[in-house]
């Protein structure tokens, strides 16, 4: 796995507008305009965001006539979610071997 991707991909979760932005674009696709909707930020702000999703890979942007819409990329996530996954199962072994000393220690006393 990149390094550099990974890096970028969780730097740019790192926002919660960000997240926000993934999570409306789980949906469906969206124009800058409607992603920026909910939020109190203007256009150049929200756009500012997409940027940093886009170079990420997290989004995409296509072009349908005058519209430019965003979409999700999930294979970003998915690789993310896979650097994780090692992390998860190493902590998942050594709670096992926690529960295992306390199942031990409170069969011994």
């Amino acid at each position: 796995m990149d390094t550099a991707q990974l890096d970028a991909t969780f730097s740019a979760l790192a926002d919660p507008t960000r997240r926000a932005i993934l999570t409306r674009l789980k949906s469906g696709e969206a124009t800058v305009m409607e992603l920026a909707a909910p939020f109190a930020m203007s256009q150049p702000a929200i756009s500012k965001h997409l940027k940093v999703l886009e170079r990420a890979g997290l989004i995409s942007r296509g072009r349908d006539a005058q519209r430019r819409p965003c979409r999700l990329e999930p294979m970003r996530l998915k690789e993310a979610t896979d650097w994780l996954e090692d992390y998860r199962d190493f902590w998942e072994a050594n709670f096992q071997q926690l529960d295992t000393l306390l199942d031990e220690l409170k069969d011994g006393s």
